[in-house]
């Protein structure tokens, strides 16, 4: 009977390891692959990538892909630590001396747990912004913008994050079994409100937006706008060169609010035609319905877990076998938001290969409405300027990446701007 009783703790160890295991071993994949192509451009590529180029992409990913397999291996001390290392006991234990009554010290256990979590993080962070980015030539953010950015993101953090933790704390105590799903309700309304408000009120506190000015390229938007059906609150670039020296395009916002947003280190790369293309790949995932279809199953995987933790709360094993002699409301939700990323990271290649499949599918969108040939021309420029490595290990890659590898799009395009037009 004491062997079933704690079942729950060998399947605990068994998936971290397992877990820990295969992504160190798709690590060691992905830099060997790195190296064996180093020396060698792909065919596709030879006349737009130099060798210099590749090689630094190569390196990067080398670099990148290290620094990742340390944060694996961190992680999951901090999971074990703060598990059955009687990590997150002791926090608890600490927390209750402060006498304060529920809901208030749970939440100080929750910011007690995230705060240890973020400072173990940090000097990665560090690392990684200030020596790898810096060192191929991608960071382009000081010291005190770096701290400015963490400070506001913190104190955001506080902001939104404490009232909706005591929230869902009360509801756990003292909303019965079906707590969760008024919890999920919350949430889903949060969520929403959030989506709405950041392109207005949120990313300008980190960024500054402006109007899009390029008059040639406002009309080849907004005829391309007119063409897929799309109504938007405006065109804006974002200074993401005060950050780092990466390009990208986004869009953000719900219902009619949203925006199309350009790095402004985008539109310094590309043409107008090019620009157009990539836009309209974008306009592609909303015009498909992926969008939509991410944010259903979001919501459902997120109502899912939120009711596999109501069940779970409610049993003692839930948290004896993972390290809590005493059970709590917030004890529950912080072992849940540390062992439920144990078990998921099993499904990655599922999401990877749909995220593929949608990418896929707006490229085509994009040879319609756009230029398939245009769109190919800015996925290499993009490719070469972010180190972005071309020959990625195929077996990491249908793992990890959301995008097809570069190759296999690239040739995809060509065929689709080989086609003749209807």
């Amino acid at each position: 009977m004491q062997s079933l009783m704690h079942w729950l703790t060998a399947a605990f160890l068994v998936a971290l390891a397992v877990g820990t295991a295969l992504r160190l071993w798709l690590a060691s994949r992905q830099i060997a692959a790195a190296r064996a192509h180093r020396e060698t451009v792909p065919a596709a590529f030879a006349q737009q990538v130099s060798l210099d180029e590749h090689r630094k992409a190569a390196d990067y990913t080398i670099v990148r892909t290290r620094l990742g397999a340390c944060e694996t291996l961190i992680d999951a001390a901090v999971v074990l630590a703060l598990t059955l290392g009687g990590g997150l006991a002791a926090v608890d234990a600490v927390c209750g001396r402060t006498h304060w009554g529920e809901p208030w010290r749970g939440v100080i256990v929750v910011l007690a747990v995230l705060a240890i979590t973020a400072v173990i993080g940090l000097p990665l962070s560090l690392w990684r912004t200030f020596r790898i980015e810096a060192a191929f030539g991608f960071n382009r953010v000081t010291p005190g913008l770096y701290w400015l950015d963490r400070a506001k993101g913190l104190a955001l953090a506080l902001l939104l994050g404490v009232p909706l933790l005591l929230a869902a704390l009360e509801l756990m105590e003292r909303a019965g079994r079906l707590w969760w799903l008024y919890a999920w309700l919350g949430w889903l309304a949060v969520s929403l409100t959030l989506a709405w408000a950041w392109p207005a009120f949120i990313a300008p506190l980190f960024n500054r937006f402006v109007p899009l000015a390029d008059a040639e390229l406002k009309a080849r938007i907004e005829s391309l706008l007119a063409r897929c059906g799309f109504a938007s609150k405006g065109v804006f670039v974002v200074d993401s060169s005060r950050r780092t020296a990466h390009g990208n395009a986004y869009f953000t916002g719900v219902g009619r609010n949203k925006r199309i947003v350009f790095f402004d280190t985008l539109l310094e790369r590309l043409g107008v035609a090019e620009v157009e293309a990539v836009l309209a790949h974008e306009l592609g995932h909303f015009r498909l319905k992926h969008v939509l279809q991410r944010l259903l199953v979001s919501a459902a995987g997120s109502l899912i877990g939120l009711a596999l933790l109501g069940w779970l709360a409610r049993r003692t094993w839930f948290y004896a076998d993972l390290g809590v002699p005493v059970p709590s409301a917030h004890a529950a939700l912080v072992l849940f938001l540390l062992v439920a990323p144990v078990f998921t990271f099993f499904v990655t290649p599922l999401a990877a290969s749909w995220s593929r499949r949608h990418e896929f599918a707006a490229d085509r969108f994009a040879a319609v409405h756009a230029s398939a040939g245009d769109l190919a021309a800015a996925l290499v420029k993009l490719y070469r300027d972010n180190a972005t490595t071309l020959a990625p290990d195929r077996i990491a890659s249908a793992f990890y990446d959301s995008h097809p590898p570069a190759v296999a799009r690239i040739a995809e395009l060509h065929r689709l701007a080989e086609q003749p037009t209807s």
